[in-house]
């Protein structure tokens, strides 16, 4: 499928600390293994995060039962401090992360292009429950 027949799913959450709370607990690998998950019978035991224009990251997600674990990697395309991150994923699919602070709250925004092999709605479950994760966590740390 080329870039131009992706579709694009957007989901949001409304994190309650203030932006550059929520930037770091993004953008930390200390951070982002305590929150990127999708379901509870999964983890992630490592990260690698090189928060720059042309830096790569790395997450690696697996079972807790140890049967199967992979990479999540990409590589950043802009990233504008406090405000917005773009990147590619290794299999060509492109993500945005936006975030607006106001006051002690943070809208942070996400649309990602899906890959074919699930349908849409059930990527969009997938990564508003990672996003759930992140606000949960990120409120746990004040």
């Amino acid at each position: 499928m080329s870039a131009s027949e992706r579709i694009a799913v957007t989901i949001h959450t409304t994190v309650n600390v203030p932006l550059e709370k929520a930037w770091t607990v993004w953008s930390g690998p200390e951070h982002i293994t305590h929150w990127a998950v999708g379901s509870p019978d999964w983890h992630t035991p490592y990260a690698e995060n090189d928060l720059r224009t042309g830096g790569k990251f790395l997450s690696r997600m697996a079972a807790k039962d140890g049967s199967v674990s992979f990479d999540f990697t990409g590589t950043y395309d802009a990233v504008l401090h406090h405000h917005m991150i773009a990147y590619t994923m290794e299999d060509g699919r492109r993500a945005t992360a936006t975030f607006a602070g106001n006051g002690n709250t943070t809208l942070v925004t996400q649309t990602f292009e899906c890959e074919t092999e699930n349908t849409p709605e059930l990527q969009r479950e997938g990564w508003q429950t990672i996003l759930n994760n992140f606000k949960a966590y990120a409120e746990s740390l004040r």
